[in-house]
């Protein structure tokens, strides 16, 4: 199997959100991190939910932002996606002083295929945050999403600010970042937790210098407004938008802050703005821990398993001794990088994000477990991390950090704030827990502070909004699905009862045909549908 070719092409995989990436931090919750309920609803009862609401902006578009939704954009086919036209959008790089600065924002189009029965436009975004809206959408949604869906509409995507080809936030040379890859995430003693902090402040230090005044303006908040300023330019009355993991806190947010201009949205992997981020962290290490253990369940019935023929807590086990035996003694991979275990377990956790990765990730810890070589879950890893084989990284890694850092305080301040928290972590994973709960320390010391919070996100007066969620998805609990659903007022829950990372456009045909009438007609499926 081609990695690279499917890491470009696959939809569940480029809807990334992933806590424990060497990068990156899940997004944050309230400063404190504490337990605080509040609101109604099974939801707001969750420990480490918050009982503010996210307030709508006026209706009526500032005098002094108005230019920017007048201005004419002028199309050409992309340079290097022929069927697409690309262009640039400009925005006020702060929305409270838009006289101090412009940005200008890639954008893409694929006219609808029907242009007669053309309904609008359909925006799209992937998630990340820092995954490219753009290269999603020429190399999936524009031309892999449902015909009649292509048909009607104009897909198009943009990158956020700081992410893909909108002046992307970086931070590190190639060499530096892989290195960062590389550094210990378990620390079993002082010099590994300060090796690894030493670390997290190389990797902010090194936004600071590059990204400047950009890096104080990432916000979930300022791309929601930037997606307004986009509608309004291409002439739609209402947003109609598919967001996918991240996507869909992006899309949630548009409609906080613009209930009587958001149409036919599907949140699809859905997060749960109201969270404090330690309960986010900790809900997403026991997400993996779900999706890990049906990828256990159904290797240990295989008589080649190289976890082993007993139950699924046993396979844990092995997977967990394999990798701290790592820790120590790396396994060569053909290259001069060996596999320890910060890559194996990146390449372990990439491959939980749908079951047509679960046959490499056998042979993959096969080769490594028995043959010493390391060469399949290195590749699994570079994958998630975007790196192509001259040894260059992508920059979604940053613009995941750079988002989240801005987002929300930081779930954990100290390492010994985590030291504490470590123990609850592996109550819910044994095999992951501790990669998880250190992870979420990368945003301690970021250099611009936070500007956001957590908000349950209710947004009043909207039309039907489609939540989706999968209840084995890895990186997005069911449970966030859920929670979006019961907290929107116009929240229609849609549940497919199955593996992987999101579930539209994967080919359950229940699943599409649900979002399609949606998209298509604006008639929601029944609340709680299932779909198997």
């Amino acid at each position: 199997m081609e990695f690279r070719s499917l890491f470009r092409t696959a939809a569940p995989v480029t809807a990334l959100l992933v806590l424990i990436a060497a990068a990156g931090c899940d997004s944050a919750g309230s400063d404190d991190g504490g337990t605080d309920t509040g609101g109604s609803g099974a939801d707001a009862a969750r420990a480490g939910s918050v009982s503010k609401v996210l307030e709508a902006l006026p209706a009526k578009i500032p005098a002094d932002i108005k230019p920017y939704y007048e201005q004419k954009l002028r199309w050409t086919e992309c340079d290097d996606a022929p069927g697409f036209d690309c262009t640039t959008l400009r925005v006020p790089m702060d929305y409270a002083e838009p006289g101090g600065g412009d940005l200008k924002l890639a954008v893409t189009r694929k006219q609808a295929e029907n242009p007669g029965g053309r309904l609008g436009s359909l925006h799209v975004n992937p998630g990340g945050p820092g995954a490219s809206a753009i290269e999603f959408m020429q190399n999936f949604a524009g031309i892999g999403y449902p015909e009649d869906v292509r048909a009607r509409y104009d897909i198009v995507a943009m990158d956020p600010r700081g992410v893909g080809s909108s002046q992307p936030v970086k931070c590190l040379t190639n060499a530096e970042f892989e290195a960062h890859t590389q550094v210990d995430q378990t620390p079993d003693d002082e010099r590994e937790v300060e090796a690894l902090t030493a670390s997290f402040d190389r990797f902010a230090q090194g936004c600071a210098k590059r990204a400047g005044d950009l890096l104080g303006h990432v916000s979930t908040e300022e791309a929601a407004r930037d997606m307004d300023v986009f509608r309004g330019v291409l002439g739609d009355e209402k947003l109609t938008y598919v967001g996918a993991s991240y996507g869909t806190m992006l899309g949630a947010t548009y409609a906080g802050l613009f209930p009587q201009r958001a149409g036919r949205l599907v949140l699809d992997g859905a997060m749960d703005p109201s969270l404090t981020s330690r309960q986010l962290n900790l809900d997403q290490n026991a997400g993996f821990t779900t999706a890990f253990d049906s990828f256990a369940e159904d290797c240990v019935q295989r008589s080649d398993c190289p976890l082993g023929t007993g139950s699924a807590e046993d396979a844990g086990t092995q997977l967990r001794d394999f990798l701290d035996r790592l820790d120590s003694k790396p396994v060569p991979t053909g290259e001069k990088r060996n596999l320890g275990e910060p890559l194996a377990t990146m390449g372990v956790l990439m491959a939980m994000y749908q079951e047509d990765f679960w046959p490499q990730l056998r042979d993959s810890l096969t080769d490594a477990m028995e043959r010493k070589d390391g060469s399949g879950l290195l590749a699994l890893a570079d994958m998630y991390f975007e790196r192509e084989a001259d040894g260059s990284y992508g920059s979604m890694m940053y613009g995941f950090a750079a988002v989240n850092c801005i987002d929300q305080p930081p779930p954990f301040e100290t390492p010994a704030d985590v030291e504490k928290l470590v123990p609850d972590f592996e109550a819910d994973s044994p095999v992951f827990g501790r990669d998880f709960a250190w992870a979420a320390l990368n945003c301690a010391d970021w250099p611009v502070p936070a500007t956001g919070e957590a908000n349950r996100i209710e947004a009043a007066g909207t039309d039907p909004i489609l939540v989706v969620g999968t209840t084995r998805d890895p990186a997005t609990p069911y449970v966030w699905a859920e929670s979006l659903a019961a907290q929107l007022k116009e929240g229609v829950l849609l549940t497919y009862e199955g593996d992987g990372h999101t579930a539209y456009a994967r080919g359950n045909g229940c699943i599409d045909d649900a979002v399609g009438t949606f998209l298509l007609e604006g008639t929601p499926p029944e609340d709680g549908k299932r779909c198997r």
